[in-house]
């Protein structure tokens, strides 16, 4: 965070590094318990807890396919009701694998690791609705031979406050009043030296800043965020976009998003701001679609790339910023997703490989990273975020100021009418 901080008051920018507190998860009681022997079984970040003493049922192993427990299908054929579910990590989200489990009754999801190492330093991503812990590899393998067995699940924690900090940093030229923002987060989790995830966007972000430097000649001002605690839940961005007042949100005209640019078997992903493919969370708020195209333009004409897009799946830090109905979109080159031979035919690479197989891992390192999809990502970052400092109007244009606040108040009477209604036939 220094480091970045001071590169950035070196090149002229108005610097700040807000604090802001967030709670970290202090285990209390992280086991699985199958006859005799007792595993190591770490909870993860927004998982339910145990009862005291933890909770037992038959341990029911869900088969290892390419995508295990990643589709309801893989359920079928046992009896989950009551039971533990074995689920090798991979392919999906702990967060569908541990909700598949749960919808098909399991009391308790155990995940293992795909890979050597702890499974420690991981979030469900949303609070989870069974309690979901994670062993090793070898431990995995270890209990996927104790099928049928009778399990114990005990997941006990509890919360301390703990202080960090973000990075902003703002060019002193251009409109205060309709800023265009971009941001990546720069800590990792505990497993890795986090250079993916995110080195990548964070020095894709710093380079596009220096370059830019402190007081060029655009119209709008340009607001860099390096965000803290984001594998925490997204706690630095959330806590920054929270911080600021309706009038301060108002002023940012758009959020473009940088995480994980440089995948060693690299998709090339932009954020779907229209929802054009139809599928997950929808669109982001009025001006995504043009940000969407901006970045499509951009990697197909100038680089020659094609393009597919990725839904705002609320993993990263464009979060907050859509919550409160700012613009976003960005860039993202995928994680634990396994590639397509269609995609190969596109991209080069590995079919049946995660674009990251390294992701969350110890592998994730400068040695596993594409850098010709870092490059082309890092032209990008600074193509569009340099467009838009110049106006924001012209091509792929978003909303002015005026525009956003109706949106937003449009937004906010629907909302009440909605409640109304709900209140009424509640009476």
């Amino acid at each position: 965070m220094e480091y970045v901080a001071g590169k950035l008051r070196g090149a002229g920018f108005d610097v700040t590094t807000p604090e802001f507190t967030y709670p970290v998860q202090i285990t209390d009681a992280a086991i699985a318990e199958v006859g005799a022997t007792t595993y190591e079984n770490i909870p993860l970040e927004l998982s339910p807890q145990t009862p005291v003493g933890g909770v037992t049922g038959p341990l029911r192993v869900v088969p290892e396919d390419a995508t295990p427990g990643c589709e309801a299908t893989d359920f079928a054929g046992q009896d989950f009701t009551g039971a533990v579910a074995l689920i090798r990590r991979g392919a999906c989200t702990f967060d569908v694998k541990h909700r598949n489990a749960a919808a098909a009754g399991a009391i308790a999801v155990i995940i293992s690791n795909n890979r050597e190492g702890k499974l420690s330093g991981v979030t469900l991503g949303t609070p989870g609705v069974v309690p979901t812990g994670g062993v090793t590899q070898a431990d995995g393998n270890a209990l996927a031979l104790l099928g049928g067995q009778a399990a114990t699940v005990d997941l006990c924690y509890h919360d301390e406050d703990r202080i960090s900090r973000n990075v902003i940093a703002q060019t002193k030229t251009g409109r205060k009043d309709n800023v265009v923002m971009a941001g990546a987060h720069l800590d990792s989790v505990e497993n890795g030296a986090g250079i993916n995830d995110n080195g990548t966007g964070s020095a894709g972000l710093l380079e596009t800043a220096l370059k830019l430097g402190g007081s060029p000649k655009v119209n709008n001002a340009v607001r860099f965020g390096w965000w803290g605690a984001e594998e925490l839940g997204l706690v630095g961005s959330t806590k920054y976009v929270q911080s600021l007042t309706f009038e301060q949100q108002l002023d940012i005209a758009l959020y473009l998003n940088f995480d994980m640019i440089g995948s060693p078997n690299a998709g090339y992903f932009v954020y779907d701001g229209d929802d054009s493919d139809g599928v997950g969370a929808g669109s982001g708020p009025y001006g995504s679609a043009q940000i969407e195209k901006a970045f499509v333009d951009y990697l197909t004409v100038e680089k020659a790339v094609q393009v597919e897009g990725t839904d705002f799946t609320g993993r990263s830090d464009y979060g907050e910023f859509i919550a409160q109905g700012i613009p976003a979109g960005g860039l993202f080159t995928g994680a634990e997703v396994l590639k397509t031979e269609a995609q190969v035919a596109k991209w080069g690479g590995t079919a049946g490989v995660a674009y990251d197989p390294h992701y969350h891992g110890a592998g994730d390192n400068l040695g596993n990273l594409d850098r010709t999809a870092l490059d082309r990502n890092a032209d990008a970052v600074a193509w569009v975020t340099a467009s838009y400092a110049v106006s924001t109007e012209t091509v792929n244009g978003v909303p002015a100021r005026a525009q956003r606040a109706e949106v937003r108040a449009a937004a906010a009477r629907s909302a009440h009418v909605e409640e109304h209604h709900s209140h009424a036939e509640a009476a």
